[in-house]
């Protein structure tokens, strides 16, 4: 996890990426910050790489949510394609 040292969200309080609030808008909020500091980071499709083989990955990696892990995995999707992209960020 080397690419870990480059990315945007080692200057942000991790609080931000795991979410207290289970649902509702308070969830979506949090969420919808996270991922904020996720479009910026030069190390996103690693991250989200690293998330969708990570057994457990809990919480904001790679600007995408639990949920939304969970839907990339059902679908056979890994890596970068995940999210539509290719290279680097």
């Amino acid at each position: 996890m080397d690419w870990w040292r480059d990315a945007a969200c080692a200057h942000e309080d991790p609080e931000l990426f795991f979410p207290v609030a289970v649902t509702g808008a308070a969830l979506r909020d949090q969420q919808a910050r996270a991922k904020a500091v996720c479009r910026r980071c030069p190390v996103i499709h690693p991250c989200l790489s690293w998330a969708l083989q990570a057994t457990g990955a809990q919480g904001v990696w790679g600007g995408t949510c639990e949920e939304e892990r969970r839907g990339l995995r059902r679908g056979g999707v890994q890596g970068e394609s995940a999210l539509g992209v290719t290279g680097s960020a």
